[in-house]
């Protein structure tokens, strides 16, 4: 396939179950290596990071990023509905349609950015998003990654009308040579 995708729904410990027992997070692993695409969205994203803790277990995950995954520490849990980003200069995932709104429905979220880089690497572009209006003493949180062929988001393009459609193209468009 030109590209693959990582879909999740579920808790953290029985999708990297269900990936390792097919061997899932080697083929992620192996189409990483060789510069193909991957998208993983919802459990899907979080499952790309180092190590998840959910009711109280903790994962190892596939380890692409570092990073924990976390309880989102917000006044409302789960963080459901539609909601703002804020995408990086220069995002493909997010070329024109950077101002839109996307679905979410998570209570669990990387809180915290890990990975440094140096003068030879070129750093991911990670964006951002709260679960609610800052006068709610909101949570913020990862809500996708772009980093070379691997993408991944926290909300569901599938869910996000005609943006997360345009998303989705734009990820579509990376498969072509």
């Amino acid at each position: 396939a030109d590209g693959l995708l990582v879909p999740g729904v579920g808790a953290y410990a029985a999708c990297m179950a269900g990936l390792r027992e097919v061997k899932g997070d080697r083929m992620i692993r192996r189409r990483l290596a060789g510069g193909r695409p991957v998208l993983g969205i919802c459990v899907g994203m979080q499952v790309l990071f180092s190590r998840g803790i959910e009711h109280g277990v903790e994962s190892e995950g596939c380890d692409e990023w570092p990073g924990l995954v976390e309880r989102l520490q917000a006044p409302v849990v789960p963080h459901m509905g539609w909601n703002t980003v804020e995408a990086p200069e220069g995002s493909a995932m997010f070329a024109g349609i950077e101002g839109e709104r996307f679905y979410f429905v998570h209570s669990y979220g990387v809180r915290e950015w890990q990975l440094e880089t140096n003068d030879r690497t070129r750093a991911p572009l990670v964006t951002w998003a709260e679960t609610g209006a800052p006068e709610q003493d909101g949570d913020r949180f990862v809500a996708a990654v772009e980093n070379g062929p691997l993408w991944a988001t926290q909300f569901h393009p599938e869910k996000s009308g005609d943006a997360g459609a345009a998303l989705l193209r734009n990820w579509v468009a990376t498969l072509r040579p």
